[in-house]
């Protein structure tokens, strides 16, 4: 009895211990991508700010298709507007309206 669950204790540790490694090296890969970028991130978000014509309020640049691209929340009056910009080439690919950050974070108890 005590051999299976020190097995089993054993078999959860080592997923944990995988699971960590793993999610540690997707993000140091994440990272790393900036290198390989063409532009900058304060290109990338001067590029969007313009398109849309507001201001950025957060920037990541993330993998989409098998292609690194900046992904831009720029406000716009009363629009947030979520932008994709190229990180090779500094085009934007896309601009559509950020649907979500529409709902309120108030409490209607308020």
């Amino acid at each position: 009895m005590k051999r299976k669950t020190y097995l089993t204790a054993l078999a959860i540790l080592s997923a944990t211990a995988i699971g960590s490694a793993y999610a540690a090296k997707a993000m140091e890969n994440d990272a790393l991508a900036i290198e390989a970028a063409k532009i900058g991130l304060t290109q990338a978000i001067t590029v969007a700010e313009q398109h849309v014509g507001g201001k950025a309020a957060r920037a990541e640049l993330e993998k989409h298709k098998g292609q690194w691209l900046f992904d831009i929340e720029v406000v716009n009056g009363q629009k947030v507007m979520d932008v994709k910009v190229d990180s090779a080439s500094g085009k934007v690919i896309a601009a559509t309206e950020d649907k979500a950050d529409h709902g309120d974070d108030h409490d209607e108890a308020d």
